[in-house]
């Protein structure tokens, strides 16, 4: 099947089971400064599982873009990406196990309404139990008889599998024993696809000493779905007590879901992949075939080796690089899209290391490459999407991705010029390891940042393919860059400092400071429309525990005199301890009431309508959102001060404000 048409039959399969298809969240969430990106389903949807309603209901389902680069380095394998799309259901104290587990086998094994998938095929995991928890027996006799009712006798061990909670539960901080006092959780059920023994990947995988079961890492297995069952929440004194309304949270990798229909464990021969790669080898590639496919694998430039060995070795790192470069830029097509810009921190740091990576890759294929032929991938990739990419949003991608790609090409390209000459200037010749030990140091990697402007990770990469090791503390990737950071405090690498904490995803922060924060967020925008005029809309926001930032549009620096006004307009109507109340509306009702709503995103059918002041009579504030927000003004503890007013871009202003 294609990725439209699997992302189609699931939306339908449970629209048809009552459940209302809601519209993706942005990929760079507002008000939330856990994370950089939306990386699951669920991430947007946390308020409504710690119990605020949700405008469509008790039953919703979606397919939500996402982006996580915490495994970056293994992209290019069978299975990873940075950008995918996660299909979700979800059940807000409605439904439980005895319908989600059935349904999903459902989707999965019917061939009118669902994949059509053979249940031979299909092996599933389950809870196995603590001192905390008991086994979740109930999952088991639900699998037991769906096995049964498809012929498969279905014994723990062989095709019901029960895993520890580092496995087979979920809660924001992982494993039970992480858990906080107040934070929720529950056991999960996951169901996995398999490729067969006949293809030999465990045997092939460092693993074949070991038994081979579901979540064996060597490739056999793919993990498809996992049904959440978030029912605990733990107490002060460290024990969990059941909730009185019961979630489920189902999340299923779309692409892997279309692998799978395939029967194919390679992602990377999916629709979507394959269009991007027949690119990419159209615009590097020429003339020089792979021999049993007929399909281009070489650059020009290269001599094939006599050594067939040598040969397939080349030919895998090639086919590694397209990957990368067919990944990266997906995913830079997606930020750019969502208002992303390449810069030195936070979510465009991460785009810069993503389009740079995707640079060096590029390299490794031909040299004389440019940015036309990036954009030629990103236009092959947004033909894809014609309802999220119109011309002009094709234009934007195709701008910004040219000129990060000048920019950095060169730099790349004397960087590696260098390399190769400070390679032979430590180590000599090729092939005599034993005169000098083959080590490169955080040193080496500071200076050619400071001289060169190379990053470190391009620094790394460069020299695990020249074969060389990294010399700090005990040769993780990790400890090299904390080294380099302790060389140039100034210029920490954002890239693994995330990996080891923001970029693991994360939930919504519901703190008191950042609801506080949040709710007064409506108020500047209210207030800077009064003193600005109506042509002032939001563009942007971010908060954090200690101050918030506001983007909106405006096409001069504000004067002390209109900052002063803003600030003592919010300030009257926190003196006024105003209440903040909402209502479910649709769109049109909200906008005909006067409610704000700016942003571009498109909206589901219905809407939270939050008020600042009488819904019914004289209010301050009236916009769409679904964010965390405070009861009434009085909470807010107080008052508001803009401690900064700034340019964010050509006609956008921006200021930053904190409770005094």
């Amino acid at each position: 099947m294609t990725t439209n048409e699997v992302r189609e039959k699931y939306l339908n399969f449970f629209k048809n089971r009552g459940h209302k298809i809601i519209s993706p969240a942005p990929l760079v969430l507002e008000n939330d400064p856990t994370t950089l990106f939306t990386s699951s389903g669920m991430q947007p949807l946390v308020p409504n599982l710690l119990g605020e309603p949700h405008p469509e209901g008790k039953r919703v389902c979606d397919s939500q873009p996402s982006i996580r680069v915490q495994d970056i380095e293994e992209v290019g394998d069978n299975r990873h990406t940075t950008f995918f799309e996660m299909l979700g259901n979800w059940s807000f104290g409605d439904y439980f196990k005895a319908d989600q587990l059935p349904w999903i086998w459902e989707f999965l094994t019917d061939k009118k309404q669902g994949l059509g998938l053979d249940p031979g095929k299909l092996y599933v995991s389950v809870f196995e139990g603590n001192k905390e928890v008991p086994k979740d027996e109930e999952s088991i006799t639900i699998w037991e008889a769906i096995y049964k009712n498809v012929g498969i006798d279905a014994k723990e061990g062989e095709r019901i599998f029960a895993y520890d909670d580092s496995k087979n539960w979920w809660s924001r901080s992982g494993t039970i024993s992480q858990m906080p006092a107040g934070e929720i959780g529950g056991p999960d059920s996951e169901v996995f696809y398999d490729f067969g023994e006949e293809l030999g990947l465990h045997e092939k995988s460092k693993w074949k000493d070991e038994k081979c079961h579901p979540n064996c890492d060597c490739g056999r297995f793919l993990e498809i779905g996992n049904s959440v069952f978030i029912q605990y929440k733990k107490n002060e004194d460290g024990s969990l007590e059941e909730l009185p309304n019961k979630n489920v949270d189902f999340g299923g990798g779309l692409e892997r879901l279309v692998a799978a229909t395939n029967n194919d464990p390679d992602i990377f021969k999916i629709d979507v992949f394959e269009k991007m790669i027949s690119e990419i080898r159209k615009v590097y590639f020429r003339g020089i075939y792979d021999p049993a496919t007929k399909t281009p694998y070489y650059p020009n430039e290269l001599k094939i080796s006599s050594s067939a060995k040598e040969s397939e070795s080349r030919k895998q790192e090639i086919i590694k690089n397209i990957r990368i470069i067919s990944d990266h830029i997906r995913a830079s097509v997606f930020l750019i899209n969502s208002g992303v810009e390449p810069a030195n921190k936070l979510q465009g740091y991460i785009l810069r290391r993503l389009l740079r990576r995707a640079v060096a890759k590029a390299f490794s294929l031909d040299k004389d490459f440019d940015s036309k032929k990036f954009r030629s991938i990103a236009k092959s990739i947004m033909s894809m999407y014609p309802e999220i990419f119109d011309v002009k949003a094709q234009e934007n991608v195709e701008i910004a991705i040219s000129l990060e790609v000048r920019k950095f090409r060169a730099t790349y390209e004397r960087g590696l010029k260098e390399f190769d000459k400070f390679y032979g200037h430590m180590f000599g010749e090729v092939g005599k390891p034993e005169t000098k030990k083959p080590f490169v140091y955080p040193g080496d990697a500071f200076m050619f940042y400071e001289r060169f402007g190379f990053p470190v990770e391009i620094f790394i990469e460069v020299a695990k393919e020249k074969g060389l090791m990294l010399g700090a503390i005990d040769m993780k990737d990790k400890n090299f860059i904390w080294e380099f950071n302790e060389n140039f405090k100034n210029h920490q690498n954002k890239s693994r400092t995330a990996s080891a904490g923001v970029f693991k995803g994360g939930l919504a922060d519901h703190s008191e400071e950042t609801t506080q924060l949040h709710t007064i967020t409506h108020l500047l925008h209210a207030a800077l429309r009064k003193v600005l005029g109506e042509h002032v809309s939001q563009k942007g926001s971010n908060i954090t525990g200690e101050r918030l930032r506001f983007d909106f549009s405006h096409p001069e620096k504000l004067t002390d005199e209109e900052i002063k006004k803003v600030e003592t307009l919010v300030n009257e109507q926190i003196d006024k301890k105003l209440p903040v109340s909402y209502e479910t509306k649709t769109l049109k009702e909200a906008q005909t009431e006067g409610a704000l709503a700016f942003f571009s995103q498109k909206y589901d059918e219905k809407v939270k309508v939050y008020t600042i002041g009488d819904p019914q009579g004289e209010w301050f504030s009236k916009e769409v959102c679904g964010g965390p927000h405070v009861g009434n003004l009085a909470e807010i503890h107080g008052h508001v001060r803009i401690i900064k007013e700034q340019a964010a871009s050509a006609g956008v202003r921006r200021v930053y404000a904190n409770i005094a």
